[in-house]
């Protein structure tokens, strides 16, 4: 018995999805319509390819190898950051961020350096890690006046850590031609702290 089309009010839509769907597998079956086991150049087509089914191949390996499935254009391996990494990662943030650093802070810029360093003690996700971090923040608190103090302050931290790790220390005289203020133009980057004659209290 014949139904209309209201009765079925999803029809057009089951159709179209159909039709989708099957110019999708048409996509994939002439990728790998030359070989049984695809090639290199095709694999690579179909991890660049949004329609991607992960696995398939007909010999039934289920998945390529981890190094082939995570890989750049560089052809660089994608995976997490070693301990190592990250800490280089950190380090260039932190003194970045210090040479950034206003000349004159407003209080509330004290405030927010010292609760960065604070929380990252806690929340960096290496826990031997954070708890030395915590351990010298406690031997040397957060000196954040101004630019100058603050980036010394970091890079004495930081040299701290290294000898811990039997690490060259860095000269901290060189700190800012190390790490100098990012180049945006004209200085859009810069964080602003206090202008003009005002006193701390005003802030």
């Amino acid at each position: 018995m014949c139904m209309k089309m209201s009765e079925h009010p999803f029809h057009a839509l089951f159709q179209t999805f159909a039709k989708v769907s099957n110019s999708i597998q048409t996509q994939l079956s002439n990728l790998i319509a030359h070989s049984h086991e695809p090639s290199p150049t095709a694999q690579k087509r179909l991890l660049s390819s949004s329609s991607k089914v992960a696995g398939s191949s007909d010999n039934g390996s289920a998945q390529s190898q981890p190094k082939d499935i995570l890989s750049t254009k560089m052809g660089k391996s994608v995976s997490p950051l070693t301990k190592e990494e990250l800490g280089r990662s950190t380090w260039t943030f932190l003194h970045t961020l210090a040479a950034q650093y206003p000349d004159k802070p407003t209080r509330q810029q004290k405030k927010d350096v010292k609760e960065l360093m604070s929380i990252l003690s806690r929340m960096y996700p290496c826990k031997e890690c954070a708890d030395h971090f915590q351990e010298i923040l406690r031997s040397n608190p957060v000196q954040a006046g101004s630019h100058a103090e603050f980036s010394q302050w970091l890079c004495h931290v930081h040299n701290t850590v290294n000898r811990s790790l039997n690490k060259p220390v860095f000269p901290c005289e060189r700190v800012d031609a190390r790490w100098g203020k990012l180049e945006c133009e004209q200085r859009a980057c810069d964080l602003l702290g206090i202008t003009g004659d005002f006193g701390d209290n005003a802030f």
